[in-house]
Formats: C-alpha cells, sequence, structure tokens
C-alpha cells in the first residue's frame, strides 16, 4: 500500500488487519482501494464485502468474515468502528486475536475516544495503521495539492500551488481532481499562468479574497467579492473556511513573539508570505475583536453546515460583524 502513511507492518505488504484512523473520506477511499489492490494482486479472485458498524449486529459481522465453503478470500470493510455499539466491539476486538485465514479486515475508526479500544487491539494485534485524518490547515492542502501533481507525473512551484488551493478551496476531492486535470491539460508543467487560465473566474474571486477584504476591514470590498465569489459558484462552505483560516492567521501571528517572517512561520507552521500579510492585517486588529472574530467564524461554521435558514445571509452578516469586530477596542 504505497503512498499512505502507515505504521504497522514495515514491509508495505498487506496485512491480515488494516487499521484506517482518521476520517477524511477521499483519504479512507483510496486507503481502501489500494488494501483491495493489494489484496487482489496476492489472490485475483478477492471479493470485497463492506459493513457500516453503526446498526451492524456481530451476527451479520461474523457473516462478512466468516470462512466460506470453498476459502474464497476477501476484503472486508468496516466503516465507523468508532460508533460501533458494544457488543460489535467486543466482536471486532476478538476477532483481531484470531483473524480468519484468507480474510483482510479494513476497520476504520474516526480517532478520538470512542471505541479506542477497538482501535487499540487492532495495532497491538499488528494491524497496518494508515492516517486519514483530515486536512485543515492551508500549508497542508498546499503540500497535498504538490503531491497530487507529482503523482500524476507533473511538475510545479509554489505560486502555481497556492493559487489552485486558492481558485478550488478545501475540498479534497476537488482539489485531487483539479491537479490531475491540469497536468493532463498542460502535459506536465504546472505554472500560475495555466492555473489561472484554467481556473479564472474562481482563481479571481475565492473565498480567500473575501477573508483577506474581511481582515483587512474593506467592508465594501469583502461584501462585494463575497456576492461574486457566490456568484462563480464558490461553495458557501469554503468561503467560511477562508474567514475562519483569516481570524485563525491573524490570532496566531499577533500573539507570535517577535522575529523575522521566517522565524515566526517557521514556529506557526505556515509560508512566510502569509505571516507577512497576516502582519499587515493585525495592525487592525485588538485581542477583545479576535475573541469576538473566533466567535463569529464558529458560529458562521454551524451556520453553512446547515443551521442557517439563509446561508448567503449568514455569511454577508458574518463579514459585517466581523469587520464591526475589527474596529472593537
Amino acid at each position: 500500500m504505497s503512498g499512505m502513511a502507515q505504521t504497522g507492518s514495515g514491509s508495505g505488504e498487506l496485512t491480515p488487519l488494516v487499521l484506517l484512523t482518521g476520517d477524511e473520506q477521499l483519504l479512507v477511499d483510496r486507503a481502501i482501494s489500494r488494501a483491495t489492490a493489494a489484496a487482489r494482486r496476492i489472490e485475483a479472485g478477492a471479493e470485497r464485502r463492506d459493513g457500516v458498524a453503526a446498526g451492524l449486529t456481530v451476527g451479520e459481522f461474523s457473516d462478512l468474515v466468516a470462512p466460506s465453503l470453498f476459502a474464497e478470500p476477501r476484503v472486508v470493510v468496516i466503516r465507523g468502528a468508532h460508533e460501533a455499539g458494544k457488543d460489535l466491539a467486543a466482536a471486532l476486538i476478538g476477532y483481531t486475536k484470531d483473524p480468519v485465514e484468507g480474510v483482510w479486515l479494513v476497520v476504520q475508526h474516526a480517532g478520538g475516544a470512542r471505541n479506542k479500544a477497538i482501535g487499540e487491539a487492532l495495532t497491538k494485534a499488528g494491524a497496518t495503521v494508515v492516517t486519514c485524518n483530515k486536512i485543515t490547515r492551508l500549508n497542508e492542502r498546499i503540500d497535498f495539492v504538490r503531491a497530487e501533481i507529482r503523482r500524476a507525473g507533473g511538475t510545479t512551484n509554489p505560486a502555481a500551488v497556492t493559487a489552485l488551493v486558492e481558485a478550488v478551496g478545501s475540498d479534497l476531492r476537488e482539489l485531487a481532481a483539479a491537479a490531475d486535470q491540469l497536468v493532463a491539460d498542460t502535459g506536465g508543467t504546472v505554472d500560475e499562468q495555466a492555473v489561472r487560465r484554467y481556473h479564472r473566474g474562481r482563481a479571481e474571486v475565492t473565498g480567500f479574497t473575501v477573508s483577506d477584504a474581511t481582515m483587512s476591514g474593506d467592508l465594501a470590498g469583502a461584501l462585494e467579492s463575497l456576492r461574486w465569489a457566490l456568484g462563480v459558484g464558490v461553495a458557501p462552505v469554503l468561503v467560511a473556511d477562508a474567514l475562519a483560516d483569516g481570524v485563525r492567521t491573524v490570532a496566531k501571528v499577533s500573539g507570535a513573539k517577535g522575529g523575522n517572517s521566517y522565524a515566526i512561520a517557521s514556529a506557526l507552521g505556515m509560508p512566510p508570505w502569509k505571516v507577512d500579510r497576516a502582519r499587515g492585517m493585525a495592525r487592525g486588529w485588538s485581542t477583545d475583536g479576535l475573541v469576538g472574530g473566533m466567535a463569529i467564524v464558529a458560529e458562521l461554521n454551524a451556520a453553512v453546515k446547515g443551521a442557517a435558514v439563509d446561508v448567503e445571509y449568514a455569511l454577508e452578516r458574518a463579514v459585517i460583524d466581523l469587520v464591526a469586530a475589527r474596529k472593537r477596542r
């Protein structure tokens, strides 16, 4: 299962037990596909069976992993083990002590304390552990896109990667698809000009455009950018993510100890250009204003994910409130 961050089996070969930790759907799906492909390289006829832990009974799990009459090899995938009921959790833990020959069991657990014992039992039994955590930080998304372009056989540079992330947003599936498409369309050389050409509109007006204007106190510019962004199809959740990233970044840079941009960037895990931009924005923000800003973007996050009746209004209200918070002293 090359290409996945993993621990456990150091050989890179498929082990009878595989634990996927995290809930980034794209990474989970890729890990499952790689495990299935690896099993079929060993046994060409390996069948894949899927189950969801929530609501899955012990009997149903037993049927999934039970030896068949003809000992047919199979990959059994159990998603959401953290949501397993008490009896199923016990069955999964018990299975790790006596796996069925010819069965590769792939278990996905979101992480956290709930049903933590399942992950611990799999790890103790020698499972390959594959990390599939959500990618939430901008620099992580930049690293992801750079790796996607390389994986597709292309070459790129930092300016192009940053432009692509700003154009597409935070959804990993969209970023991966955009990277693949750009490599195919450009013959492999993905530069900033190509990104601007293929993503004109979204690249020009993005959630980050709205965030930059908002954090700089430019209310008219922020509202205009917001209308354009929504008009060209930027998802509201991406705008909300960008606003939250803007507040968090300014708060981090404001609280950083003195030093040059490279030292602060290294300490905070972000690009130096982002530190420089945030420093300029931070001059207009007080501590109280940033505390208020954190509350605004937290409420907006809930709004764009279903709490608001009118998502566009919620975004406009958040932009207005953030600019007002910036003036708070």
